[in-house]
């Protein structure tokens, strides 16, 4: 029968076995071997799993030890981890509280990968603006990898399905093991001295991390750095970066992926083509059909329906402007006409003759012909030519009088 008085609540029940394993004094302070998995990193605080062939177990990493960690963490990475069992009592889950860590057999290779790409960084072996772009059609395809794996198979299956004419030069390497790092820098240089070879695929298929290090030496890192050719690497394993696909002009995640950017698909591309001839045609069309509206209204203008049409139209306006002309030039004359006449009148109105007409005469002396204006000109005795309104007179001055004093009414002495 149970005892409902005995019974632990849950909260009691893991605060006991958290007590339990920290009187436990192995567990205070235990040292373990794992290869760390899905680890994530939380404002520095680290939370992760260390895993064998068999089993798992959580383990978390405060900010103030992760600080003093002398490598980068990562999953993948086999590591030595120091610390206390203990229990997180809100969900009852034991875990790790890992105080100090560091590499151990692949983990020691993690943590000399990471020298490596710190020191290759600082000379600029992974600068961006030095990476070259791939040429879009390339005259031979370098290929540095094993001929008996399955990457080689891989790329030239892609890369004749894209192209048939794709060429390649194969140069084969050992891609893991003893000596591989060596035989992969050899085939790079030997490809570099290939005539027409544009572009080297540098991989493998896929493999265990150990197999992947080879991608990660030195030796690699620098013949693809003193590449003339744009290098793709190849390693097929998506999830890591290696130093060569840090180095490299281009990282393809897969060899048939490395294979799809370096070969052109010729089937977009003739479907490209095929619509830029499309694009090319409509455009001409709609050039030849702008071009004829335009001639269409060029034609329908009377200059080019009928070239005599402005010739007719200037000689009407020519003979308008003559008529016009004619009428000023008339207009002209006779108000000159009216205003000579006008003229004329009044200078007849003055003329001598008009006064001799009415009875006056003109008085000369003879013979100087100097006009007689004061009886005093033309004394007694004097010979005179009378000028009249017809003909005149020869006379002999008898009497010359002056002019009668106002008032008077006799005559004034001889």
């Amino acid at each position: 029968m149970l005892k409902p008085d005995k019974a632990l609540t849950v909260s009691q029940l893991n605060s006991y076995v958290k007590e339990a394993l920290w009187r436990d004094e192995l567990l205070r302070q235990v040292l373990v071997r794992g290869e760390i998995a899905n680890i994530r990193n939380y404002q520095g605080h680290l939370y992760f799993t260390l895993k064998d062939e068999k089993a798992s177990v959580k383990a978390v990493m405060w900010r103030s030890d992760a600080m003093r960690l002398s490598f980068v963490p990562a999953d993948g990475a086999e590591v030595l981890a120091a610390g206390s069992v203990s229990v997180f009592e809100r969900d009852g889950v034991y875990q790790v509280y890992v105080s100090y860590m560091e590499p151990s057999g692949l983990g020691a290779l993690y943590a000399a990968l990471e020298k490596l790409k710190e020191k290759l960084e600082k000379e600029g072996l992974f600068a961006p603006e030095r990476k070259r772009p791939l040429p879009l059609f390339p005259r031979k395809i370098g290929l540095v990898t094993s001929v008996r794996g399955a990457a080689i198979k891989d790329i030239l299956s892609v890369g004749r399905r894209r192209y048939r004419g794709a060429a390649f030069v194969v140069a084969d390497a050992k891609v893991q093991g003893e000596g591989a790092p060596q035989d992969v820098a050899r085939g790079i240089r030997v490809l570099n001295a290939v005539p027409e070879v544009d572009v080297i695929i540098v991989g493998r298929g896929g493999g265990s991390q150990e197999d992947l290090f080879v991608f990660n030496d030195e030796t690699v890192a620098r013949a693809i750095f003193a590449s003339t050719v744009p290098v793709v690497s190849a390693v097929g394993h998506e999830r890591d970066v290696t130093v060569a696909d840090l180095v490299a002009d281009a990282r393809a995640a897969t060899p048939s992926q490395a294979a799809e950017l370096v070969v052109p698909n010729a089937g977009e591309m003739l479907d490209e083509v095929r619509s830029f001839e499309e694009d090319m045609k409509n455009q001409v069309y709609a050039l030849i059909g702008g071009y004829r509206q335009t001639l269409g209204l060029l034609r329908s203008r009377p200059a080019l329906e009928r070239p005599d049409w402005f010739l007719v139209s200037s000689k009407e306006s020519l003979v308008h402007l003559r008529k016009d002309l004619e009428d000023a030039v008339l207009s002209v004359l006779e108000r000159s006409r009216s205003n000579l006449g006008s003229v004329v009148s009044r200078l007849d109105a003055l003329s001598p003759l008009q006064i001799l007409s009415r009875g006056f005469s003109v008085v000369r002396r003879v013979p100087d012909g100097a006009i007689v204006r004061d009886y005093k000109d033309a004394p007694q005795g004097t010979r005179v030519q009378v000028g009249l309104h017809k003909g005149s007179l020869g006379c002999l001055v008898e009497d010359s009088k002056p002019p009668a004093e106002p008032g008077s009414r006799g005559e004034g002495p001889r």
